[in-house]
């Protein structure tokens, strides 16, 4: 049995549980002539057990027969970041102005939680860690302390 030709790779990001023949999935989906209503039972079937207002990114792959799959990744870090240091956005004025703290437990309890996304899976926690300490950085937002 041959392989299934791709046709396309699409990313998008859906908050969790509420995937919806609208814009931004009806669109994206749509043209690749993918089954809309498929996507959007199967997503939110998935994402149940998630916080409906936490952004899911998904990286949906789309076959020559207008099949498809589709994986569920953690959010990105900078949403874990904003969550645990309590901002709205990241710093205007990033390394000359702090705009919030996090502690080496929030990084390690992030780097967790990444840890499970296929891109980062055989990562040593300790990589994880400083990148995203590498990230609150970019951000404005300063780790107190040292990772133990």
């Amino acid at each position: 049995m041959a392989a299934k030709q791709v046709s396309a790779i699409i990313r998008l990001v859906v908050n969790a549980g509420q995937a919806k023949p609208a814009p931004p999935v009806g669109p994206a989906l749509g043209q690749h002539r993918l089954n809309l209503m498929a996507f959007c039972k199967d997503f939110n079937a998935r994402t149940q057990s998630i916080k409906s207002d936490v952004p899911m990114s998904v990286m949906v792959t789309a076959y020559k027969d207008n099949s498809f799959d589709f994986v569920v990744k953690s959010p990105s870090t900078s949403y874990f970041l904003k969550k645990a240091a309590g901002l709205q956005s990241g710093g205007g004025n990033p390394g000359h102005k702090v705009a919030g703290f996090v502690t080496p437990k929030h990084v390690y309890e992030i780097a967790k939680i990444k840890q499970a996304d296929p891109d980062c899976q055989y990562m040593p926690l300790e990589s994880i860690c400083k990148s995203i300490m590498g990230t609150a950085r970019s951000m404005g937002i300063e780790v107190r302390g040292e990772l133990p």
